[in-house]
């Protein structure tokens, strides 16, 4: 089972623009504005086209199956055998920047995990993190939920079916959005955005008893939970970023602030043909940052040098992706040339779930 939150999203249509960049950087341009396509897609008050789409789209059991069924089987060459190297990537120890910040720490210890960091931006992204100060208990409840509500008959997780243009819900291999090479998962997706206010609305709790009923308040209290704390350690990992790129103590964090997230719970159902399909196909994150707890069977892959590496889940550390949006600042400040990192969930042939939060 994996934790994995969720890519930020920028509170401007610009990329943050460093205090040291020249004005020649392309960090310094403006994005070009967004293209409006007409018609606009279903919003969540009008869902009556979206809805007559859905009902035509197959839903399927993952548990069920006895076979795959044709969607799901991907071109062989797609899928390829993974590596037996796994991907090279640290272990930062982020609890020295906490401690940093009432002058104490050890200073070497915050130079290392600070050049760690940079050396991971400067490749493929990837790098783990311990003494993030999220509890052991927490972050179990938050995949035994993800288990029990997988669990629970199709019928049921159906309640919280996603509405075709919207992000939260229910959806089962995106069947709804896909024909053909579907990824053999479930997905539980809801948002959230951090206030300050100790009055603020718990929209998480709100979404579990809104969309799933008042028995499903303790399930929402520890998503809710959770997600204050993958964003705080979301603003941890941006001051690390700081750090490594030689920008203004502080200038990510407060960008950042406001951002908001989506928490995606993914589960990989025991596959009886592991050897034909994918849980998630090769793809990049195109925003900020992703956070991800797996558990222990894994399945995480990043390509490399034409490689897919399986990355090793470590007891008690979380992943970190430095997403493309990231990855574009990065490149404009060092002059590293930038690429898009590939990575993918492996086929399982027992089971693994993950949840996964995009900043």
């Amino acid at each position: 089972m994996v934790l994995q939150p969720a890519q930020q999203q920028q509170p401007s249509s610009q990329l943050p623009y460093p205090p040291h960049c020249s004005e020649r950087s392309p960090a310094a341009m403006d994005t070009a504005p967004p293209l409006v396509l007409s018609p606009s897609a279903p919003s969540i008050t009008d869902t009556s086209t979206a809805k007559a789409k859905q009902s035509a789209a197959p839903v399927f059991d993952l548990r069920r199956e006895p076979k795959i069924p044709a969607p799901f089987v991907w071109p062989h060459a797609e899928v390829r055998p993974t590596t037996a190297e796994e991907l090279g990537m640290p272990v930062v120890d982020v609890g020295v920047l906490r401690k940093s910040r009432n002058g104490g720490g050890d200073a070497a210890a915050l130079r290392r995990a600070v050049a760690q960091v940079a050396a991971a931006g400067a490749t493929h992204g990837f790098f783990q993190v311990s003494g993030h100060g999220v509890d052991a208990a927490l972050a179990r409840a938050a995949l035994d939920g993800a288990s029990d509500f997988f669990r629970m008959p199709l019928a049921d997780k159906q309640r919280a079916r996603r509405v075709q243009g919207t992000v939260s819900g229910y959806t089962s291999a995106h069947a709804d959005r896909f024909a053909t090479k579907l990824p053999w998962k479930e997905t539980l997706s809801f948002g959230f955005h951090g206030q300050d206010c100790a009055e603020a609305k718990p929209v998480v709790v709100d979404y579990f008893t809104s969309t799933l009923g008042q028995d499903f308040e303790p399930m929402g209290r520890v998503y809710q939970e959770y997600c204050e704390k993958m964003k705080e350690l979301s603003l941890t990992i941006m001051e690390l970023l700081e750090l490594s790129l030689g920008v203004e103590r502080g200038y990510y964090r407060e960008f950042f602030a406001d951002s908001s997230s989506i928490m995606r719970c993914n589960y990989y159902p025991p596959c009886p043909e592991p050897e034909r399909t994918l849980g998630t196909g090769p793809h990049c994150d195109p925003t900020a940052l992703t956070i991800l707890l797996q558990d222990d069977v894994g399945g995480l892959e990043v390509l490399v040098d034409g490689d897919w590496r399986p990355v090793r889940p470590v007891p008690g550390a979380m992943v970190i992706n430095i997403g493309d949006t990231f990855m574009v600042i990065i490149s404009s400040i060092t002059f590293f040339f930038f690429y898009f990192t590939y990575h993918s969930i492996h086929r399982p042939a027992t089971g693994t779930t993950t949840i996964c939060e995009v900043n």
